[in-house]
């Protein structure tokens, strides 16, 4: 059975369900392959490694994951309550899809644009309408959640090098945020209209991005595990020089903190993985017994398109 790649060109999306793939997959490839916009994503190599929980957490817990030498942490923020200037409530870690898209967006126009301070409001409502996703009703009021979530909360990349903690250690993403009141609320429930990425957060950036392909966060906007893997994938793959292994055990720690058993987890990654192959077609895996090998791939944007791109 050929890709599903081959037989979307070949026989069309009916043609490849009938050859056995599942219509997530089918509809992820076939949405990838159409889409001609060849706009471009940026993300901090750390986000490659590290990501945000993908359901939501208590409102005042924290949230840590490890990858090899990198480490995130992240502290949930609060805002005030009411006229006391002592009262407060805790507001949460972003989660979800929706925290993964404005990040993207942040880090996307700071490197488009070469500034730290990005604009909020409409500018980042046009840009989740290009990549399908409406922003009324209760997806917006998600949106500015998880906006509120990431400007309010800390959050922290730990890189260790042979042993010692360096890098971006107690550093925020976000150092400055602007909040426009928003109707009549007494609570601090407020819009956010711009951010402002933290300078050491923004010196990493520049130094370490990872180019990613708009059309594939496009088709997969909504499902946040599935983001998390193509963003790794897009990470690892093109940097290897030979086959490399990641047992099923550094893989859960990594994608499956919130499942208790490994029998839970493969099924739940596989599905991930799958998608992030459907939008990352010169990627190159093979899912064995002791886990995923990675082998040598192209990038999914070419070198020479991000340089013309990025000057």
């Amino acid at each position: 059975m050929g890709t599903v790649h081959d037989l979307l060109e070949a026989k069309g999306k009916q043609g490849a369900i009938e050859a056995g793939f599942a219509r997530s997959i089918v509809e992820a490839a076939a949405q990838y392959l159409a889409d001609e916009d060849n706009a471009l994503g940026f993300a901090y190599s750390g986000w490659a490694q590290c990501a945000l929980p993908h359901k939501r957490l208590p409102d005042d817990a924290a949230w840590s994951i490890s990858a090899e030498r990198l480490r995130l942490m992240v502290e949930p923020g609060r805002r005030p309550v009411g006229e006391d200037p002592q009262a407060f409530e805790w507001v949460g870690v972003p989660y979800g899809s929706h925290a993964r898209l404005i990040l993207l967006y942040l880090q996307t126009e700071a490197l488009r644009t070469g500034s730290r301070e990005v604009e909020l409001g409409t500018s980042l409502r046009d840009w989740l309408g290009r990549i399908g996703v409406s922003v009324g009703g209760m997806t917006g009021r998600s949106v500015r959640d998880q906006a509120e979530r990431i400007s309010r909360c800390r959050l922290t990349f730990h890189l260790a090098t042979a042993g010692k903690a360096s890098g971006l250690v107690n550093q925020s993403i976000v150092d400055k945020a602007l909040f426009i009141e928003s109707g009549a609320s007494k609570q601090g429930r407020l819009s956010l209209e711009t951010a402002k990425l933290s300078e050491t957060f923004y010196e990493q950036l520049q130094k370490h991005p990872v180019p990613l392909e708009e059309a594939a966060i496009k088709a997969l906007n909504n499902n946040a595990p599935a983001l998390d893997v193509y963003m790794w994938l897009a990470y690892r793959l093109h940097v290897l020089t030979a086959d490399r292994l990641v047992t099923w055990k550094a893989l859960k720690g990594q994608f499956g903190t919130g499942f208790r058993e490994m029998y839970h987890f493969k099924p739940k990654f596989n599905g991930s993985l799958s998608l992030a192959l459907a939008v990352y077609p010169a990627a190159r895996i093979e899912v064995s017994e002791q886990g995923v090998i990675l082998k040598p791939s192209r990038p999914p944007v070419a070198p020479k398109t991000y340089a013309l791109r990025s000057t």
